[in-house]
C-alpha cells in the first residue's frame, strides 16, 4: 500500500512512519525535512504535494497548526491559525487529494478530545476539531469510488509531556493506542467515523 502521511516530523508522525514503513510504502511531508516539503495552508503546496506523490492508497494526517494561548489574545487573526491550519488545511487534503487517491483508498485526519472535552487556551483547537469532525462525517457520504475517511481523536498523548499540564485528569493516550487507531481506519472498513481511545 502506498501511504502519505502529513506531518511526518512530528511526535505522532514519527511514530507512525517507524510502524507502517516496514509494510508498506510510505511517503513522508512535513513543512520541511522529509520526502516532500508541503504547506497545508496553501492549495497551491497542496496540490504540488499531489502532483509529486501521483496516485496513492491512503493518506494520514497528523498535521494542523491552531493557536495556543489565553482568551484574551483570540482574535480574528490569531483564530485563523486553526482555521487555516488543523480546519482548512486538512479539508483541502481531501478535497484535492480526492482527485489522486485510488478507488476504495482512505483519508485519516487528526482531531482530539478537545472537540468535547475543552480545556483553558485551547479554544481555537476545539473549534478546528469540530469542525473537521463535522466534514469527516459529511464527506464520508459524497466520496465516490468506495474511498472512505475517518478522524482519529486522541486525548493528550504520552510522548508529549509538555501538554500534561494543560490537560488535568485525562489519562494520556499510548503510542501503541494511537498507532492502533490509525490502523482501524487504514485497513478495516469503517468511513465517517470518529475513532476514540
Amino acid at each position: 500500500m502506498k501511504i502519505i502521511i502529513v506531518g511526518a516530523s512530528g511526535t505522532m508522525g514519527t511514530h507512525l512512519v517507524k510502524a507502517l514503513r516496514e509494510e508498506h510504502e510510505v511517503i513522508t511531508v512535513a513543512s520541511k525535512g522529509c520526502d516532500i516539503d508541503a504547506d497545508i495552508t496553501s492549495t497551491e503546496s497542496i496540490e504540488n504535494l499531489f502532483r509529486q506523490t501521483g496516485s496513492f492508497d491512503a493518506l494520514i494526517s497528523t498535521a494542523g497548526p491552531t493557536f495556543v494561548g489565553p482568551w484574551s489574545k483570540l482574535n480574528d487573526t490569531t483564530f485563523r491559525n486553526g482555521v487555516e491550519g488543523k480546519m482548512m488545511g486538512q479539508i483541502n487534503l481531501v478535497l484535492i487529494g480526492q482527485n489522486y487517491i485510488n478507488p476504495k483508498g482512505s483519508f485519516t485526519l487528526i482531531t482530539g478530545a478537545l472537540t468535547y472535552e475543552p480545556q483553558v487556551n485551547f479554544a481555537n483547537a476545539s473549534a478546528a476539531n469540530g469542525a473537521v469532525e463535522g466534514f469527516v462525517r459529511a464527506a464520508a457520504i459524497e466520496l465516490e469510488n468506495g474511498i472512505r475517511i475517518n478522524a482519529v481523536s486522541p486525548t493528550v498523548i504520552e510522548d508529549s509531556p509538555q501538554y500534561f499540564p494543560y490537560f488535568p485528569g485525562e489519562i494520556p493516550t499510548t503510542m501503541r493506542q494511537l498507532e492502533f487507531m490509525f490502523r482501524k481506519s487504514l485497513f478495516g472498513k469503517i468511513t465517517g467515523h470518529i475513532i476514540r481511545p
